[in-house]
């Protein structure tokens, strides 16, 4: 560790070059390589994709960037090598476990804890004598396990999240110390009382939230035709916003106008606490908590947009003017036929064909 500490202050004095920082293989033709050494090859291009600098143990420097993930790092005896251990603002934030194609990741988060057991004492972490953060990934399939979680269990994520959302989770970690976690939070959440609920917009609260302290965050509400669904979705987001701290609510619905209602039941809900928009209250709990306050804009739905052919027109121009005059003349004319001639009618014989002589009809 000590050498670590000494070349990360002798690279401080040298200004960064390309050779500082272990660029990725770029030679396609890897099929030599061991099925875990492919997987590592795929696991450092999607590090370098979330803004990971990955460096070799060898020539470690926690300074290139805000967030450096350290390949075959040295753990502590007999805990062996960690394939990946990420450090954030010069703290030992997370590990990473790197598996080959096709082996199943559920079974290796012990392997992934050992690694917590074996930081060196000298090593600064974010969170002393843990680290928070672990992975396991073989490249295509990626699980991610928050260690501080009250019952820590891996879930399946699609990518490596960035250094600045872990340097987030860990400032929360430090403002809450009794809560660190939205799963804490939602084991906490207080009692619900009705304002001006119906039974069964209340019933449809309380078991999602009893759902959700058990960890169970798959729930289906089932609810029939105006029974006030998208109220009983407005009461919900307020709550998790309110009291559990959460960032991203996403409402997803299947028809432009299911949207525009949803917009309109949200914008227009009341906070049963202080009798404020929902907007208004989330924007002054955000600049409460010292975070990012939403923006005027954070309750809205994307516009019901349609193809149209042609170039987009402004309105009110001669160009808009000569469309609407084109639009309004008629597409198809009418047949019309000559005056001097009567129009035949069906299954009957012309004029002309009746003032024949006989002779010649014969």
């Amino acid at each position: 560790m000590r050498d670590i500490a000494e070349s990360s202050r002798r690279r401080q004095r040298n200004p960064l070059n390309s050779a500082d920082v272990t660029s990725l293989p770029s030679d396609p033709n890897i099929a030599y390589l061991t099925p875990e050494a492919k997987a590592r090859v795929e696991i450092d291009r999607m590090l370098a994709a979330a803004g990971w600098v990955v460096q070799d143990y060898a020539r470690v420097n926690l300074s290139a960037a805000r967030g450096v993930a350290v390949r075959e790092f040295v753990l502590k005896s007999p805990h062996g090598r960690a394939d990946y251990l990420l450090f954030v603002d010069d703290e030992a934030v997370g590990v990473a476990e790197a598996k080959k194609e096709g082996e199943t990741l559920t079974g290796v988060a012990w392997q992934t804890a050992k690694y917590v057991d074996g930081i060196p004492d000298e090593l600064p972490t974010a969170v002393e004598g843990a680290l928070p953060f672990a992975y396991q990934s073989t490249g295509v399939e990626t699980r991610f396990t928050s260690t501080l979680d009250p019952d820590a269990k891996s879930r399946q994520v699609f990518w490596f999240h960035r250094p600045e959302t872990l340097a987030g989770w860990i400032n929360d970690i430090r403002a809450h110390p009794l809560e660190p976690t939205l799963r804490h939070r939602l084991r906490t959440l207080p009692v619900l009382e009705n304002h001006g609920l119906w039974p069964a917009q209340e019933r449809a609260i309380r078991g999602l939230e009893e759902s959700l302290a058990l960890d169970r965050p798959r729930a289906l509400i089932q609810m029939a035709t105006g029974a006030g669904k998208t109220f009983t979705a407005a009461n919900i987001a307020y709550r998790l916003v309110k009291f559990a701290d959460a960032r991203r609510i996403l409402f997803l619905v299947d028809r432009a106008n299911l949207g525009r209602q949803t917009l309109k039941e949200f914008q227009s809900f009341t906070t049963p606490d202080d009798g404020r928009k929902f907007a208004e209250q989330a924007r002054s709990d955000a600049r409460s908590r010292g975070g990012c306050s939403l923006p005027p804009s954070a309750l809205r739905a994307e516009p019901d947009r349609r193809r149209r052919r042609g170039r987009q027109v402004r309105a009110g121009s001669s160009s808009c003017r000569r469309r609407s005059v084109r639009s309004a003349r008629p597409t198809r004319r009418a047949r019309s036929w000559p005056r001097c001639r009567a129009r035949p009618e069906r299954g009957r014989a012309s004029p002309k064909a009746r003032t024949l002589p006989a002779a010649r009809r014969s």
